[in-house]
């Protein structure tokens, strides 16, 4: 037997807390790109989950409000580790971009604009494009297996596309194909085969296809009560202690509760939750402009994390501008600012996932639950592939299509390095960490001997 064919060992509670620290530093991309990274590692290399309970979990976690990516990572780490991995994977996955944006948002008060920062974001913009687009890739090449699956695809992307359809009514649209395809051509909406040759297609995993559940992870309803009070104790108590400590109407309290409903309104990933988030923070409390939440968005796309750590931006930014401290302490009024907001937007994520997991995994393998989650994952797909456009257009044109010029608006030196993140990750299966070092590197010195106008 080859060690191929060996089921791998169990990690320790050690090498999983630095696999999941080093994810939170590498999960550049948005949730494809961070979704493709715990694939390539967990069902391909380590081999910790099979691609059939990673795709079941994966569904699931696209369904919930939230970050999907950093929901999977806390699924993940909780079916290995119990309550404990499941806290340090979904965590791990977002302390690193919380200090790295409280970082830079540092800078970006203090400072103003910082032209390495300007160039280093300048070249990986074109290789998130790559990216997103290299992840649809491989997540569809292994999600749609049948004609079916490819056309809930493509009406997905003309839906989002053509149509501005929500992501909500997409997810849920697909969702009733998928239950109803799953009564009338089963086989259409099956995820993978029965049949031998399949079945012996993977090297084993830890966490197998036919792997049991383990007792941790079994659905009991004393558990789901005891996880539900914890929760609302983690949310309560935090809350009620700034509304005591600075009152109700403080910027701390109604970042509190500001986001905690952002929280709770991102179906469809943070592009979904964004005019939300883009209405209370500039509109409604004015903690800080329309140009600054642009910035910010910017940052959240291109450092490690998911994207909605662009909380952690509008926090500051926001604590810093109402000078909630006092004017002589406004770095840590926006360190306050940008832990307030992270942490009540991810700890209804824990809820899910905890409350959640148990119920799901009694279903996996079984068709009337996976056919839905089939169909939502091919519907995923197609919102991928537009979100790589809609990345594509604003990156490679960032002044706007302009018929009067020779090349149109379009920025030749981002599309060249779009094209060479493509062919590093397509071609060479080049690692997404050397591709976003790569074009980091390539656009300062872009900006360096261009400076922008």
């Amino acid at each position: 037997m080859s060690e191929r064919d060996a089921a791998p060992r169990v990690p320790t509670r050690a090498e999983a807390f630095r696999y999941w620290l080093k994810l939170g530093f590498i999960s550049f991309g948005g949730p494809a790109g961070q979704i493709a990274i715990m694939h390539h590692d967990l069902v391909d290399g380590k081999r910790w989950i099979s691609e059939r309970r990673f795709l079941h979990a994966l569904n699931y976690c696209m369904v919930l409000p939230g970050p999907e990516a950093q929901q999977l990572a806390t699924y993940i780490g909780w079916l290995m580790h119990r309550t404990w991995g499941g806290i340090v994977a979904g965590a791990l996955f977002v302390l690193p971009s919380l200090v790295i944006l409280i970082v830079l948002t540092w800078l970006y008060m203090a400072y103003g604009d910082v032209p390495a920062v300007a160039g280093i974001l300048y070249g990986i913009k074109p290789a998130v494009v790559a990216i997103v687009l290299h992840a649809a890739w491989r997540i569809g090449s292994r999600a749609l297996k049948r004609p079916t699956l490819w056309a809930v695809a493509a009406a997905a992307f003309v839906a989002i596309f053509a149509f501005s359809a929500p992501f909500p009514a997409i997810v849920l649209g697909a969702g009733v194909i998928g239950y109803l395809g799953g009564r009338i051509a089963p086989a259409e909406f099956a995820v993978g085969s029965s049949h031998g040759a399949t079945s012996s297609a993977h090297a084993p995993a830890i966490i197998d296809d036919d792997t049991p559940t383990p007792p941790h992870a079994r659905f009991l309803w004393p558990r789901l009560a005891l996880v539900i009070a914890a929760s609302v104790a983690l949310w309560l108590f935090p809350l009620a202690l700034l509304v005591a400590s600075y009152g109700s109407g403080s910027t701390l309290a109604q970042m509190g509760w500001f986001f905690t409903k952002a929280a709770l309104l991102t179906f469809g990933g943070a592009y979904a939750v964004l005019p939300y988030v883009y209405q209370g923070a500039v509109e409604t409390y004015a903690w800080l402009t329309p140009v600054q939440m642009i910035d910010g968005l910017a940052l959240g796309e291109t450092t490690p994390g998911p994207l909605i750590m662009v909380v952690a931006f509008v926090g500051f930014v926001g604590a810093w501008t109402k000078s909630i401290f006092g004017a002589g302490s406004l770095a840590w009024a926006g360190i306050a600012g940008a832990c307030v907001a992270t942490f009540f937007t991810f700890l209804p994520s824990f809820t899910f996932i905890l409350a959640g997991g148990p119920l799901v995994e009694s279903t996996h393998g079984q068709l009337r639950f996976t056919a839905p989650l089939s169909a939502i994952t091919a519907a995923v797909v197609g919102v991928i592939v537009n979100l790589a456009l809609f990345f594509a257009w604003h990156v490679f044109w960032p002044k706007g299509f302009d018929a009067s010029t020779t090349l149109h608006g379009i920025d030749l030196a981002g599309v060249g390095i779009g094209l060479a993140a493509a062919l590093a990750l397509f071609r060479f299966k080049a690692g997404v960490i050397p591709v976003i070092f790569g074009c980091g590197a390539a656009g300062l010195a872009i900006r360096i001997l261009v400076p922008l106008s």
